[in-house]
């Protein structure tokens, strides 16, 4: 080992001030990479601190530009420099523009500065803009001298703190000038992002919307399982509440927290999964009919099919929450005081066994269906999380979500026949003349897995599997190689 050290080199400090009296600072002995551009970053925001922190550690050498160096300063690392506007836009090769859109005008002096030097907005607007133009577009009109690009704005301050593992990895970026949407791009390898080009600068107002949507795909389908919901429980408070108390007097009012929300869930369950499937049915039909499939779908069938995953994990939701209302049912008082009153009437009857063996095996196998169908769904919910879905090829993934998917439609079917059992067939049970709930639910289900039995026998299969594969009904399709021509 070489101990030779100089004096002058141990007494030299790693932290110098950079210019005395503006509070600004930088580390001489860096890590940075020398050759790696300056980023300048207008603003010292969360965002801005975050975004200084992931560049420092991605090997850039950073400057901030602030209107009070001092007052920022120690908000920021110790690698990044803290510096006036103007001396940050002059040092930096590309500068992030971190502040609020209402003060881009505050960077009008600045022009000179960033006079042939990239610009990235990572802005966003207040709400959601349809008619234009964007801040981008109006940065871009700003400083006409420089290249404007739109990125980042889609990225929180949170993900690059922690790193992109734990939040979105996508970066969509537009600019009219290649060359910086070049640069930025590899910018955004280097932090650990993936970089989405979108094309020019015009589709920069699309960008600044994304932040702004809540949950745009989820809205039919939220809305679907709450109407479903509503619907179901009025008609059962109706049926196994209000009846008894209209009828007889019973009060059984006391079941409308679990027991009518118990026979709810299910309900919605089991109807929310078949909406999964059943677009793919009028799909397929709809080939079949039309002898093709290079017609479109009519817009409402195709939104159908694109929200077929809210609409399952919305089934799912219901499902699970099924599941653990009806755990609970045995503890509530109510249950003890029914089950205690039947013990002692039985007692006092002189019944010695109460023993059913039809109600013990439909409980049984009740039970025991219902579990297989709530593992198979489960096993759907987590298949469609991007993370594990990345990991299965088209076939695998396909296979679980359809055939699997029928399975678990199949067990809750069969597990809501099991409850039913002959009650169907019981008059008492039609109350106001309304049938049970689980014979209302049972329809769609039966309908969807009656059609895919249809759909797959040999005659339907082959000719849909033929159209899928670019045969149409009104003319012939012919597949021929291109001749070559040979020269001599």
């Amino acid at each position: 080992m070489n101990y030779n050290i100089m004096p002058d080199d141990m007494a030299r400090p790693l932290i110098r001030g950079r210019g005395e009296g503006r509070g600004s600072r930088c580390l001489e002995a860096s890590m940075c990479d020398p050759d790696a551009p300056v980023i300048g970053i207008m603003g010292t925001g969360d965002f801005s601190r975050s975004l200084a922190r992931r560049l420092v550690a991605s090997g850039y050498q950073v400057v901030v530009g602030s209107r009070n160096p001092k007052c920022f300063i120690a908000l920021f690392p110790e690698e990044v420099e803290v510096t006036s506007q103007m001396e940050a836009a002059s040092q930096a090769d590309l500068v992030f523009v971190a502040i609020f859109p209402e003060h881009h005008s505050t960077l009008v002096e600045l022009k000179p500065a960033l006079a042939g030097k990239t610009l990235i907005d990572v802005s966003n607007g207040i709400r959601i803009n349809l008619d234009g133009p964007s801040n981008a577009e109006l940065l871009a009109d700003m400083f006409p001298e420089s290249s404007v690009v739109k990125g980042f704005n889609t990225i929180s301050a949170w993900t690059l703190q922690v790193g992109p593992r734990d939040g979105s990895r996508q970066v969509f970026l537009c600019s009219n000038s290649s060359s910086a949407k070049s640069s930025v791009t590899q910018l955004c390898r280097q932090m650990g992002f993936v970089p989405v080009d979108m094309g020019p600068l015009s589709s920069s107002l699309e960008i600044e919307n994304l932040p702004l949507y809540l949950f745009p795909s989820w809205r039919v389908p939220v809305i679907c399982t709450l109407g479903l919901f509503i619907i179901f429980y009025l008609y059962n408070f109706i049926h196994d509440v209000l009846h008894p108390f209209v009828t007889s007097g019973k009060n059984l009012f006391y079941k409308m927290p679990i027991e009518v929300v118990n026979v709810t869930l299910p309900s919605v369950a089991l109807v929310m999964l078949s909406l999964v499937y059943l677009p793919g049915l009028l799909a397929a039909c709809l080939q079949l009919w039309l002898g093709t499939k290079y017609k479109r779908f009519p817009d409402r069938l195709d939104r159908w099919l694109t929200r077929r995953k809210q609409l399952g994990l919305c089934s799912f939701l219901c499902a699970t929450l099924h599941a653990v209302y009806s755990l609970c049912l045995p503890m509530r008082k109510s249950a003890r005081f029914k089950l205690v009153n039947m013990a002692f009437k039985q007692v006092k009857e002189g019944v010695e066994d109460s023993w059913v063996d039809a109600e013990v095996w439909r409980m049984e196998l009740y039970l025991s269906v219902g579990i297989m169908a709530l593992g198979l769904l489960s096993l759907l919910a987590i298949t469609s999380l991007p993370s594990v879905a990345n990991t299965v090829n088209w076939r695998e993934f396909s296979f679980i979500q359809s055939t699997l998917g029928y399975c678990a439609l199949a067990m809750a079917t069969l597990h809501t026949l099991l409850f039913g059992w002959n009650r169907a067939f019981d008059a008492s049970q039609y109350h106001f003349y309304m049938p049970p709930t689980f014979a209302l639910v049972l329809i769609l289900p039966l309908i969807v897995l009656l059609g895919r039995l249809v759909l797959l026998l040999p005659c339907m299969s082959r000719e849909l599997r033929k159209i899928r594969r670019g045969w149409e009904k009104t003319r012939h399709i012919r597949f021929t190689f291109p001749e070559v021509v040979s020269h001599v």
